[in-house]
């Protein structure tokens, strides 16, 4: 079984990578590989371009994919901010719904009846940024920082972290707390820095919204599930 999934920019690759090692090792040992590809290679593509592509150019790469490899699942990972990107859509709901109804038009164009392709496809998201992680991440955040604990001025953000809003999304509070501590925020190398030091379980008990389940779909593949 072959697991693709695809996220914005190739920071959001790595620390998926980093956070879930134990997991996608697990899987392996499963029979089940687990894949993360940015659909925009470099990470000054990760953004509002990313974003776009990974909403309306990857459902017709899933559909591709999964004709062309039946043992298989193509997972979307996208970011829920910036809003209303390509189509109206402020919650995950709307941004799933808006990307499965992608997906139906490029079965569509491709003359696909079979229904059984919907089953292997699936749409999960960050709310609002990877960067919800990171803050759920305290304690590897606070040795990035050179910390040993959070000041209540230091906490601006909301907990639980996938609380935030996309007025506020968790990238500008992660660089205000960098910039507050003498230090630059580095969005190619301190998110896996970060995660890579921090227990996936504990984070999808902090983000129990949105990554939780993206977590639990993961540990729930098995071989005969498709």
């Amino acid at each position: 079984m072959r697991v693709i999934i695809y996220v914005e920019g190739r920071s959001d690759k790595n620390a998926m990578e980093a956070l879930l090692v134990k997991l996608i090792d697990k899987k392996s040992e499963e029979g089940v590989s687990i894949e993360f590809f940015p659909i925009k290679g470099e990470d000054n593509g990760r953004g509002g371009d990313a974003k776009r592509d990974l909403l309306l150019k990857a459902p017709t790469q899933a559909v591709y994919i999964l004709c062309k490899t039946p043992n298989s699942i193509v997972i979307l990972l996208p970011d829920l901010y910036p809003r209303n990107k390509e189509f109206p859509h402020e919650t995950f709901q709307q941004l799933e719904a808006g990307i499965m109804k992608n997906f139906s038009q490029a079965l569509q164009r491709k003359g696909i009846q079979d229904k059984r392709l919907k089953e292997r496809f699936k749409v999960f998201c960050f709310k609002y940024e990877m960067e919800a992680l990171i803050l759920a991440a305290e304690s590897a955040l606070l040795g990035k920082l050179g910390k040993l604990n959070f000041t209540s001025q230091d906490v601006t953000w909301t907990r639980p972290v996938e609380d935030q809003n996309h007025d506020r999304p968790p990238s500008k509070i992660v660089e205000q707390l960098f910039q507050n501590s003498g230090k630059k925020y580095d969005k190619r190398v301190d998110p896996q820095l970060i995660l890579g030091k921090t227990s996936y379980q504990e984070i999808a008990a902090k983000c129990p919204q949105c990554f939780k389940p993206f977590v639990e779909f993961i540990e729930g593949i098995q071989t005969e599930n498709f």
